[in-house]
């Protein structure tokens, strides 16, 4: 009995490391691996943050590299962390101990700030006028990025290791290493509702609009929940198999309507969701720099093209294009 249990067990843990499809395509992004990634609301740009060029600006589309965007020149940058406006005209790139706001259209640096900490996480706000700080002082900042000046301070009892913001930067998503979410109110500064977790929350993501909130924990559990109500409305990891199922999301992103949410794993899996029902849509396996050697590669960024496709950058510098 105890070997029929240890056959299933093996073969279903074998079954879910290789399941989903294969890539439409793969694209070096970077000669080696990277420290951090991000794509634009329409995936049109990606930022990359190498771990040998430093920061870069690439045309997903065309899989060109438009700009180096580093802090100090000649120098390469560790860049932790990115993100764009919604409208992808201005994009932010933070190093531990400092900050840039860029214009994508020219590639050129609009304002350089000191951190006021360490920084661990960033997100931006519509028009590039706000950048909303993760920080290891344990505070979120909402700060005036083209003017200087913080607006907001969010306190937490931890370092915030993530971030997020709608798109009309009303509300905030933070993940901390006390283990919990949070859903502030960016113009009072009030916390509206924070949901516990059994690890540090790693990543958090809203909906465009604001209505879906997605947060996860290292090796724990997965929720889409109710920004309204604080509810927990699908959890995408948990018992459903003969063991704990525990899993490290490490990059999500809703679709423009809410009504699906891409994620990627510290595994390499790219995953389809069902916002409604909490369903698997489809899944995908990104692309591997060698056929055999490890196993894992973290998807450091989804995303949603306009084309119907769907695009996952690996932590090996390989831009995906997932069909």
């Amino acid at each position: 009995m105890k070997k029929t249990l240890l056959t299933i067990a093996t073969a279903l843990l074998l079954n879910g490391c290789g399941s989903g499809d294969a890539p439409e395509s793969a694209h070096a992004y970077t000669s080696q691996g990277v420290y951090s990634a991000t794509l634009s609301q329409d995936s049109r740009y990606a930022i990359v943050g190498s771990n040998l060029h430093g920061g870069s600006l690439w045309d997903v589309q065309r899989h060109e590299r438009l700009y180096d965007w580093n802090h100090k020149q000649g120098e390469y940058t560790g860049v932790i962390g990115s993100s764009f406006s919604p409208d992808a005209r201005f994009a932010a790139t933070a190093s531990s101990i400092d900050l840039v706001l860029w214009n994508t259209d020219n590639g050129q640096p609009v304002w350089y700030w000191s951190a006021p900490s360490e920084i661990l996480s960033v997100a931006l706000s519509p028009s590039g006028d706000y950048a909303l700080l993760g920080l290891a002082n344990h505070q979120a900042v909402y700060f005036d990025i083209k003017n200087g000046g913080i607006r907001q301070s969010l306190l937490h009892p931890a370092r915030v290791r993530s971030v997020a913001l709608d798109d009309s930067a009303t509300l905030a998503l933070t993940g901390a290493d006390d283990y919990s979410a949070r859903l502030w109110d960016l113009n009072s500064g009030e916390e509206l509702h924070s949901i516990r977790f059994g690890n540090t929350v790693d990543t958090v993501v809203l909906s465009s609009d604001g209505r879906f909130a997605f947060s996860s924990a290292t090796l724990d559990l997965a929720y889409i929940w109710d920004t309204r109500s604080g509810e927990i409305l699908q959890t995408l990891s948990g018992d459903e198999m003969l063991w704990k199922r525990r899993v490290s999301y490490i990059s999500a992103r809703f679709s423009d309507d809410g009504q699906q949410l891409l994620t990627g794993t510290a595994s390499g899996k790219v995953q389809l969701w069902n916002v409604s029902t909490g369903k698997e849509i489809r899944s995908w396996r990104v692309e591997k720099r060698e056929a055999y050697g490890p196993t894992s590669t973290g998807v450091e960024a989804v995303g949603f093209g306009n084309d119907g496709r769907y695009y996952a950058i690996g932590s090996n510098g390989l831009l995906n294009v997932l069909r």
